[in-house]
């Protein structure tokens, strides 16, 4: 029984752990001991809270001097524990961003994944990411605004962009500043879909041209308005009363939470983005909305807009909105809709929300069932792992896991790992030395959850090879092997399930172990180009490992460098055009 007869009656944050000491629940109260009594007192449970509180061996709590301290700190501890029983948003991607970097001399545009108080302007966030890359593509193709990361302190040679007419080349000096700093204010008024600005602009600009006889540069700003008007027309614009918003929208069913994002940036829709929460313990409607907002924007690579649109108000509201403001470095308004176009949206979210649960029930849900019933398992799978090793002739050799969950793959939980202990060829000892090395870390703090089955690329000498050791460490884990011509589980008894129809558990069990071979295939190449470049770069007098890092972060490859100028490789940090020369001068001798 859990003694709260020490607990104070203050503000704080509260944690539930189970018997081996994993986080189960992070949660805040204004005040502990009537919060904490409320868990453990209460006649009826709903069945996630009853689930809950039977797991429960150990608490400990924090006290805090107001509310807003205790959300800060309760964000913090669920960013780092990641309890099964709170509202997260898994998410394997950031969320990227445009920005225009107005406080350097010469603006560039450039693609980033964490915005920053910097001064600096930022457009996004794009989900999906396609948008935003079909965005820049015409940007480069339609404005003059640079995209390098030169140094432009000191001239230097027009790179290749001059060369295609996509920049104007301020690095070498071929652009006033006060006409560079105009095709600057043209991209931001197209990012922000300030249309009609941008085409009057414009149109200045070409009758200008066309006064001084310009004729040729006023035909290209003639037809730069034409693909304007052509794109603008493509766009899906919400509303002209509408700045930056959020619309958070979500449906419940069973238990089980899908949310809605959409992310209105100058009252045009740019993107939306889906989330699902299977299992998380909440007390009402305002405090799941709570811990969506929280949970969300506790992302450090998304920033909250000035307004957030739901459905009710959420709990902890006061508290919610100054977190928010101060992460913005800004206002942040949490509310629900006022106006035709607002409550159109919120509907358009709930709407998403409904579907994407449903098809995941659909969908997901009736692979595990098959799963359950061909694996003869006694519950339905959630959680499943998959192991993979790569070798080139027993060289660089590595291993590889992954993690599927609820219906998608959490990167989280992925491992890269180099084989340390078996040398040559021996696929055997290599899954031996990956599998062990992982499953020691199942279910401590902070590292992975038991997956409810584990797979691995291989054939039944793997398999029964895995079986003795793994039985001696661990109890209770369902491992299968999955291989291909033709693609068939082996089973621990020896029995052998085709997987060539195509049956959804078919399906979702090659897709995990393919992902498992494309992860440990990546992982091989790149520690093989990665080895074989800075080989090279280890014989050129001068280039220490700080300098061979920059060169692999910006040019990748050997054979990128050749064809680099010296002017480029010299502008880089630490770089002059003596090394510079060397370099070049080196590379071309050990290739010829």
């Amino acid at each position: 029984m859990i003694d709260l007869s020490t607990v104070p009656s203050q503000t704080g944050v509260y944690i539930f752990k189970d018997k081996k000491g994993k986080v189960l629940y992070v949660g805040k109260a204004k005040n502990l001991k009537s919060r904490l009594k409320s868990y453990f007192q209460s006649a009826q449970q709903d069945m996630r809270k009853s689930k809950m509180v039977e797991l429960i061996e150990a608490l400990s709590y924090i006290v805090t001097s107001n509310e807003l301290e205790a959300l800060i700190l309760e964000s913090n501890l669920i960013k780092e524990y990641k309890p099964p029983f709170n509202v997260l948003l898994r998410d394997d991607k950031n969320y990227p961003y445009l920005r225009i970097t107005i406080t350097e001399q010469w603006p560039k545009i450039e693609v980033v994944r964490k915005p920053k108080k910097d001064g600096n302007l930022y457009f996004g966030p794009y989900v999906p990411a396609q948008s935003m890359w079909e965005a820049l593509s015409f940007i480069r193709r339609n404005f003059q605004i640079r995209t390098c990361k030169f140094n432009l302190n000191k001239p230097i040679r027009p790179c290749i962009q001059y060369q295609m007419k996509r920049c104007p080349a301020p690095c070498a000096g071929l652009v006033s500043k006060e006409d560079y700093l105009k095709g600057v204010e043209e991209v931001i008024l197209f990012l922000k879909g300030k249309r009609k600005e941008l085409i009057d602009t414009l149109w200045q600009k070409m009758q200008k041209l066309s006064e001084e006889l310009k004729f040729e540069q006023a035909a290209q700003v003639r037809d730069q308005i034409k693909k304007l008007e052509r794109i603008f027309s493509q766009q899906r614009v919400v509303s002209v009363n509408l700045d930056d918003i959020d619309v958070v929208g979500s449906y419940i069913e069973d238990s089980k939470v899908s949310v809605n994002v959409l992310f209105v940036r100058n009252g045009l829709l740019i993107g939306s983005k889906d989330y699902f929460i299977k299992k998380a313990f909440y007390e009402n409607e305002k405090e799941l909305i709570r811990s969506i907002i929280e949970a969300l924007y506790s992302k450090e690579f998304l920033l909250p807009p000035p307004l957030i649109i739901v459905e009710d108000l959420p709990e902890d509201f006061t508290e919610l909105r100054l977190w928010l403001s101060e992460k913005r470095g800004g206002t942040v308004q949490i509310r629900t809709p006022s106006l035709k176009e607002e409550a159109d949206l919120l509907d358009m979210a709930k709407a998403n929300a409904t579907v994407h649960l449903k098809a995941k029930l659909t969908g997901v849900e009736a692979a595990l069932q098959e799963i359950k019933q061909r694996l003869s398992l006694r519950e339905t799978p959630s959680k499943i792992g998959a192991f993979d090793v790569s070798t080139l002739f027993g060289f660089y050799s590595v291993g590889s896991f992954i993690y599927w969950e609820d219906g998608s793959f959490n990167k989280n939980y992925y491992r890269h790992l180099k084989i340390k202990e078996t040398e040559g060829i021996d696929d055997y000892s290599a899954m031996k030395e990956v599998v062990l090395r992982v499953v020691k870390k199942f279910d401590e703090p902070q590292e992975i959850p038991k997956p409810d089955i584990i797979l691995i690329d291989g054939g039944k000498g793997h398999l029964n090879t895995l079986l003795r050791v793994i039985n001696e460490i661990r109890e209770n884990l369902n491992i299968f092997a999955i291989t291909k011509d033709p693609n068939r589980l082996i089973l621990p008894t020896g029995e052998e399930i085709l997987l060539e129809d195509k049956k959804a558990s078919s399906l979702l069990l090659r897709r995990i172990r393919d992902e498992a071979h494309r992860f440990a295939i990546s992982y091989h190449k790149k520690l093989r180009k990665k080895v074989t470049f800075e080989s090279l770069l280890e014989k050129i007098p001068g280039i220490g490992k700080k300098r061979r890092l920059t060169l692999l972060k910006y040019f990748g490859s050997i054979n990128k460098i050749k064809s680099a100028s010296l002017e480029e490789i010299a502008a880089l940090p630490g770089f002059n055009l003596r090394l510079a020369r060397e370099i070049l001068e080196k590379l071309n001798t050990v290739s010829q």
